[in-house]
């Protein structure tokens, strides 16, 4: 188990994934929260059967998978519903997560979530790493890559924390504006000083 836990997090759109992805090529074990999200609802559990029964047949896909797309509407329409899904899900995540966490043998584990900051789970990481743009890039990849309506993003936008409030806790931030090579350059220092800072933490 790595005891040294390295947070990443940052707004929808802003590259956490391609971060990540480039974390776990220099061999570090990444436990990634929308990963988690996904498992916990998937054909067969207990939590989709229960979304099902609260929100209706009409949220699942022919294939009886859960309608994210469906979903995210739903609970971005309705408080109500958006505390219901919470409720249900975070303590599966979090006791996912935990369990994944645990099974990470890498010098130090990645875990990656977009809400780090807004649920206080940045107290669990030694470091806390943001994956920062501007709103105005956020939103132009998000439309792109999801095919949302910009109101839609926007809302998304609203309900997760601030740039600032991000960055206020960040130890650590990643320009992901200024392109690959870069990105590539800016993880590669960081992994460095990760590796030193888990060895010393023992």
């Amino acid at each position: 188990m790595s005891n040294f836990i390295v947070g990443l997090t940052g707004g929808i759109g802003s590259g956490k994934t391609a971060a990540s992805s480039r974390f776990a090529k220099l061999g570090i074990g990444v436990v990634d929260a929308d990963v988690i999200a996904r498992e916990v609802v998937e054909p067969g559990t207990e939590a989709l059967s229960k979304i099902a029964a609260h929100f209706g047949n009409n949220l699942l896909l022919s294939n009886g998978a859960l309608d994210r797309a469906a979903l995210r509407q739903t609970i971005f329409a309705d408080t109500s519903a958006k505390t219901w899904l919470e409720s249900l899900l975070h303590p599966l995540i979090a006791n996912e997560t935990i369990k994944q966490l645990g099974a990470v043998q890498s010098s130090y584990a990645l875990y990656v979530s977009p809400l780090l900051v807004e649920s206080k789970q940045q107290t669990m990481c030694q470091r806390l790493v943001v994956v920062d743009v501007p709103e105005s890039v956020q939103l132009e990849r998000t439309m792109k890559r999801d095919s949302n309506e910009q109101a839609q993003v926007e809302r998304i936008i609203a309900s997760q924390a601030t740039r600032n409030e991000r960055l206020a806790v960040a130890t650590d931030v990643i320009d992901n504006t200024t392109g690959f090579t870069d990105l590539d350059r800016q993880i590669s220092q960081l992994h460095q000083q990760f590796l030193v800072l888990a060895r010393t933490d023992k």
